[in-house]
């Protein structure tokens, strides 16, 4: 029997792996951070025998409560990730599976590969109407990747969407994936209609380090990034320096900052309402938008999410905030569970990258929906 996680964001550290049965485990932390969720390892042992693995400091995690009903994903061939038996003790994350084949992928959810990353990139700008752009290095030294979909001309409406900022929300960069499948499609009516008269500005992983490294939530530096949209500096978190860069360059007519969230299980967004800025037309607005995403798929509520920001109190450092005060524009945080979809459950697959994909490709609907009002206000 082996346990192993040294590949592209693994993350564990074996205390004890004699007995299938008696399997010891620890996640590592973010570098020079105190977060840590995220885990992703390799068993090799004997097809058949079941094994428990225990995550013995999961109790000390970023978010514990996030254990609670939570399914861990495992998968033989990388591509289809399923839940296995998994319980939570207030201390131990406790696995238990009895594997069909000799080697065997646990994570925290179905990974998106760096590689799978560059290969997006790649595939994205073999289209006509996307362009890649180099917006600069990590902290690491990786490509910070931008698309670029439709053509940059005056009066056309600008649209950013970013993915990733905490590496370890890798639903948010399969929903990117979704998008971009469908934006692309030169078949497909509302994705040409967009782009005749918008652009879409996506990033569709801000933190290539933490993604590599195993991450949970912070940069190569231990910063995180969605708490650095006030004053991002190079030394720091260049990954939001370039973009808020890029921003200025572009202005923002609507942002969609994409992430996962440990607790809830459930897809919501979070508005922008504390800001000092906030009006009637970004209430409005964000209204109509979550309005038609509930009526378009049941993958989306508004029941549950986040309390709101009392007026003036909004945290100027997140970039939904960030990106809305300075801009005028409506911006939202959407979140995605790391468990599932209570209201749509799925015992076999929870919440999967599949699902993610297909919550992406229906949210451009409801941006198609609100194409015509999405500007700033008169």
């Amino acid at each position: 029997m082996f346990i192993t996680s040294n590949f592209d964001s693994g993350n564990i550290e074996v205390l004890a792996a004699e007995q299938p049965d008696a399997i010891k485990l620890a996640i590592r932390n973010d570098a020079q951070s105190d977060f840590y969720q995220w885990f992703h390892f390799k068993l090799y042992s004997e097809a058949g025998v079941e094994h428990v693995m225990q995550i013995t400091n999961a109790g000390q995690s970023a978010y514990p409560d996030g254990w609670r009903d939570y399914q861990a994903v495992a998968s033989y061939d990388r591509e289809t990730w399923f839940r296995v038996d998994t319980d939570f003790d207030g201390q131990n994350l406790t696995i238990r599976h009895s594997p069909d084949q000799e080697s065997v992928y646990y994570a925290y959810f179905a990974p998106y590969s760096y590689e799978r990353h560059q290969d997006l990139v790649q595939w994205a700008q073999q289209s006509i109407e996307c362009q890649h752009v180099l917006l600069g290095q990590s902290l690491d030294g990786r490509d910070l990747n931008l698309l670029v979909v439709g053509q940059p001309e005056a009066g056309k409406k600008v649209i950013w969407l970013t993915a990733r900022q905490h590496p370890g929300e890798t639903m948010a960069e399969w929903f990117i994936e979704g998008l971009l499948s469908r934006l692309l499609d030169d078949e497909d009516g509302a994705a040409r209609q967009l782009l005749q008269d918008h652009v879409f500005y996506i990033v569709p992983n801000m933190n290539p380090d933490g993604s590599v490294r195993g991450h949970l939530r912070t940069n190569a530096g231990g910063v995180n990034l969605n708490r650095e949209w006030a004053t991002p500096s190079l030394e720091r978190s260049p990954e939001v320096f370039h973009v808020l860069n890029m921003m200025q360059h572009t202005g923002v007519d609507l942002f969609l900052d994409i992430h996962g969230d440990e607790n809830l299980p459930y897809n919501f967004v979070a508005g922008s309402e504390g800001i000092p800025s906030y009006n009637a037309y970004m209430e409005q607005l964000g209204a109509k938008f979550k309005q038609i995403l509930v009526a378009i798929t049941p993958e989306f509520q508004t029941t549950y999410g986040y309390d709101l920001e009392a007026p003036g109190e909004g945290n100027l450092t997140v970039a939904s905030n960030a990106v809305a005060e300075r801009f005028g524009c409506l911006a939202f945080t959407l979140e995605m569970p790391f468990k599932d979809n209570a209201d749509l459950a799925d015992a076999d697959f929870g919440w999967s990258a599949p699902r993610s994909m297909q919550l992406g490709a229906d949210v451009l609907s409801a941006i198609y929906a609100i194409s015509a009002d999405i500007g700033k206000p008169a």
